[in-house]
């Protein structure tokens, strides 16, 4: 029993990390039709900006409890500054190209982001566990997990909520709406679209970078980090379906489940496994388990 809990358990907190991180891939790919490969440089500079903010925090003797707000500051900073670059600065000047120059534009990014981290950090590895260790742990089930992982799965919820009523409940995400069905209609009725892939691009950037600050306190920070990343967050977005919220929720649990299954009953097929299910769900529902239906246009 406790070795099932076990699974559900890890596979859960393990969810609701790459929820974080799918949650701004998909949003943007929903929108802007972009396969955003700079997600996962962005999610390393939120690492990596996290660790460089708490560690300043800490040395001057500040709070250690208010580490978790300066998590959430290197995210918002770190996605504003990089989101408005990348998408100002390179992406609007490639808007009605083809998706595979797009992709390629973002991979290029991603090459370059790499080793721009490289240069401003170095290569040696950055360690941050004080927010990790500071709640202290819990226990369920005869099991004892860091507190630290209920905030990372509150973190999750609250993303998904929060995303879902800007979407559905506000005049913003009506709007965004139409873009996401019709951009040239959205466009000839006097919607800014290029105002809305902007806002989009950095609300993207932000959740890329929270899963990265978030991540910092319970993992070694190190060069290359981006690059698993973002090859989990695409399988879980493929799974669940591209610009699919729910497909992402979903996509991710499932992936959670399986790689916790593996690790804990046959390490040697973890990345196996996921990728296995990934074919699986594109054997039997080709776009995903939550495609959206895509609009006829006349």
């Amino acid at each position: 029993m406790s070795s099932l809990a076990s699974v559900f358990i890890d596979g859960i907190i393990y969810s609701s990390w790459l929820f974080i991180m799918a949650a701004g891939l998909t949003l943007i790919y929903g929108v802007m039709k972009i396969l955003n490969m700079t997600h996962g440089s962005l999610y390393a500079l939120g690492a990596y900006t996290a660790a460089s903010f708490v560690g300043y925090w800490l040395n001057h003797g500040y709070p250690p409890l208010a580490t978790y707000g300066v998590l959430l500051v290197a995210a918002i900073v770190v996605g504003i500054v990089a989101g408005v670059i990348i998408e100002r600065g390179i992406l609007r000047f490639m808007y009605g190209k083809h998706e595979v120059i797009l992709l390629l534009v973002t991979y290029a990014l991603f090459l370059i982001l790499e080793d721009a981290v490289k240069l401003i950090w170095g290569v040696d590895s950055y360690s941050v566990a004080d927010p990790y260790i500071l709640l202290g742990n819990f226990e369920i089930f005869g099991l004892s997990y860091p507190m630290y992982n209920v905030l990372l799965l509150s973190i999750a919820i609250l993303v998904g909520i929060g995303l879902t009523w800007l979407i559905t409940r506000t005049i913003t995400g009506k709007l965004l709406t139409a873009v996401i069905h019709d951009r040239e209609m959205a466009a000839s009725v006097g919607i800014n679209v290029e105002r809305f892939y902007t806002l989009t691009f950095i609300l993207g950037a932000i959740l890329a970078a929270l899963g990265g600050a978030f991540t910092a306190p319970m993992v070694s920070i190190v060069p290359g980090m981006g690059v698993e990343v973002i090859v989990l967050a695409f399988a879980v977005i493929v799974i669940g379906g591209l610009g699919s919220l729910p497909g992402a929720a979903l996509g991710a649990l499932l992936v959670g489940i399986v790689r916790s299954a593996s690790v804990h009953y046959w390490p040697e097929v973890e990345l196996f496994s996921i990728y296995f299910v990934m074919a699986l769900v594109l054997i039997l529902k080709p776009k995903g388990l939550f495609s959206a239906p895509e609009a006829r246009k006349i």
